[in-house]
C-alpha cells in the first residue's frame, strides 16, 4: 500500500512533521517583533529552515492583554500573559511559542517546557519624561522628577524602587503597548513613567528613553530582556532543532533568577526583582530584592558563585531574602 499522501499544498518536513509550523506569539507590536526576529535568526543558523512558508504566525490574545484597566495582580498574576498560549500547545494548535520571560510564570504547566532562550538584551529599565520633569541627570538619577510626581506604572516592582527612594512620589495604573504609554506620558497624563530598554531597542524606539537607570537605582525583574520560547515537553524533535539557538549565558541567567522567584514564591502583588551578571566565564554575581509595594520595606542582597551553580545559588538567595522579610509579605 502506498503511503497517505499530504493535502494539497502541504510541506511534509523530514520524519513526518507538517508544515508550516505554527509559532504563537501575543498580538502586540513588541510581541510580533520579537517572534518575527527569533524566526529570522532561527533561518539563519538553520538555512535548512528558509524555505517558503516554513512558519506560520498564529497571534494569541491573552486574558493579560484584553483587560487594561487593572493591576496584574487583581486579576490573576503575570500567568495572564501566557495562559491561552500554553492551551493552544496543548490542543496541538500551535507547535512553540515565543515570550518575554520576564512574562513568562516560572512553574509551567504539566507538559510544557522552555525549550530555548536567546541572547540577552540590556536589561535595565528607562526613564520616560513627561513635560513637567526636569532635565535628566546621570548622577542623580531620580532628580528630574518634581515633587509628588504622578509615576504612570502597573509595576510592584518599579512602583516599590521609587517610593523607597522618594516617598513623595505618587502612583497610577499604566497599561497597554509600550506605544500606547509613550504617547499618554508624551501628553502629560502622568509626569514620568518606565519602560524596560530591551523593548524600546527592539522597537527601534531607544531614543525615546530619557534616563536609562543603573541597576543599584533600578533592580530589573527576573529574565527582563530574554526571550524564551516554549513548546511540548515531548517534540523531542523541535526541542533538538531549538537548541541550536540557545544562548548558553543567557540561560544561566534565567535559570538563577527564576529560581530566585521560585524560592520566594511572591505573588504579582509582591515587589521582587533579581538580576545575574557573568564575573568570568565560570562565575555569576546574583542580586535579588524584595520590597513592599510602598516603599516602606526594601531588602536587598547578593552572592557569587559557579555558574555551573546557577539554580542551587538562586535557591539560596532567595531563600535567604524570604527569612528575613515579614511574614505577611507573602500572603
Amino acid at each position: 500500500m502506498s503511503p497517505a499522501q499530504p493535502p494539497s499544498g502541504m510541506q511534509i518536513m523530514p520524519h513526518g512533521r507538517e508544515l508550516p509550523l505554527k509559532v504563537g506569539t501575543r498580538g502586540s507590536p513588541l510581541a510580533r517583533i520579537q517572534t518575527r526576529a527569533f524566526l529570522d535568526f532561527l533561518v539563519d543558523v538553520c538555512p535548512v529552515l528558509g524555505v517558503a512558508d516554513m512558519f506560520e504566525e498564529v497571534t494569541i490574545r491573552t486574558t493579560g492583554d484584553r483587560v487594561q484597566d487593572r493591576a496584574l495582580a487583581e486579576i490573576g498574576g503575570k500567568g495572564l500573559f501566557a495562559k491561552e498560549i500554553h492551551e493552544a500547545l496543548r490542543d496541538l494548535r500551535i507547535d512553540f511559542a515565543v515570550h518575554s520571560l520576564k512574562d513568562l510564570e516560572t512553574g509551567l504547566p504539566l507538559g510544557i517546557t522552555l525549550g530555548c532562550v536567546l541572547t540577552r538584551e540590556d536589561a535595565r529599565d528607562a526613564l520616560i519624561l513627561g513635560p513637567r520633569c526636569g532635565p535628566p541627570d546621570e548622577n542623580d538619577p531620580l532628580a528630574c522628577l518634581p515633587h509628588r510626581a504622578l509615576i504612570g506604572t502597573a509595576s510592584v516592582r518599579r512602583q516599590a524602587q521609587l517610593a523607597q527612594a522618594r516617598p513623595d512620589l505618587r502612583f497610577t495604573i499604566l497599561r497597554g503597548n509600550v506605544q500606547t504609554r509613550l504617547e499618554k506620558v508624551r501628553a502629560g497624563e502622568v509626569d514620568a513613567s518606565l519602560l524596560a530598554l530591551a523593548g524600546l531597542r527592539r522597537l527601534g524606539l531607544e531614543d525615546e528613553a530619557d534616563l536609562v537607570l543603573p541597576t543599584d537605582v533600578m533592580l530589573p525583574a527576573a529574565c527582563q530582556g530574554i526571550v524564551g520560547v516554549t513548546l511540548r515537553t515531548a517534540d523531542r524533535e523541535l526541542i533538538h532543532l531549538l537548541g541550536s539557538v540557545e544562548d548558553a549565558w543567557s540561560r544561566i541567567a534565567a535559570t538563577a533568577e527564576r529560581a530566585v522567584l521560585a524560592a520566594l514564591d511572591g505573588s504579582c502583588r509582591t515587589p521582587i526583582g533579581a538580576q545575574a551578571r557573568m564575573i568570568t566565564p565560570q562565575r555569576i554575581h546574583l542580586t535579588g530584592l524584595v520590597a513592599r509595594e510602598d516603599g516602606s520595606f526594601l531588602l536587598r542582597r547578593s552572592l557569587e558563585g559557579m555558574a555551573i551553580d546557577a539554580e542551587r545559588l538562586g535557591t539560596e538567595l532567595g531563600n535567604s531574602l524570604r527569612a528575613d522579610c515579614p511574614a505577611d509579605l507573602f500572603a
